[in-house]
């Protein structure tokens, strides 16, 4: 498997944005960033901000597209491009309704779920053979409550599963930068003894 060189938050830009459950893969990248003491810039020619980390001896990108959720793709598409970077080196953090608060999955392709900003990758590349790290933040219950759901911010309990997910996450990635991704699912999907 193609190691990491690309990682991507999804989420909102904006202040009024920035805790709710929809911006769970800000969350993600802000904390990789946090850990390895950088700091994003803004890259207009990529519509978002990037920072250089260091994860197991190796360098990465990371991305937050400035555009809205919805528009993504722009940000990413020109972020691979821009970098020569194959959509499969690439991993897209993202909030995920069917999953629930604590529980964090890494994915190889697929469907985009309705998530938005999957959705505006997938049409712009034409495929969705990246891979995907799906930060659960549960359901609503019905359809019809889900936007104001991802856009809500998450109560106490829940926003403290959702940052241990994330932790989570972040403990195995270094396996999955090196490309070892079934050791990394592995740890991850295994429930906490």
């Amino acid at each position: 498997m193609a190691e990491l060189r690309l990682i991507v938050g999804l989420g909102n830009p904006g202040p009024e944005h920035a805790n709710t459950r929809h911006n769970a893969g800000f969350r993600f990248v802000d904390a990789l960033a946090a850990q390895a003491g950088v700091r994003f810039g803004l890259e207009s020619k990529l519509f978002g901000e990037t920072a250089k980390v260091d994860i197991a001896g190796r360098s990465v990108w990371l991305l937050r597209p400035a555009t809205y959720m919805n528009l993504s793709g722009k940000s990413v598409t020109a972020a691979l491009r821009y970098w020569k970077i194959a959509p499969e080196e690439a991993l897209l953090a993202h909030d995920e309704l069917d999953l629930p608060p604590g529980a964090a999955r890494l994915k190889f392709d697929g469907g985009h779920g309705g998530q938005n900003g999957l959705r505006d990758t997938m049409q712009l590349l034409g495929h969705g053979r990246f891979h995907r790290l799906r930060i659960g933040i549960g359901h609503p219950g019905h359809k019809d409550r889900v936007t104001g759901w991802v856009l809500g911010r998450p109560g106490k309990d829940d926003a403290v599963l959702i940052d241990r997910s994330i932790d989570d996450a972040l403990a195995v990635l270094p396996l999955a930068v090196a490309g070892d991704f079934s050791e990394a699912m592995k740890r991850l999907h295994t429930p906490r003894a």
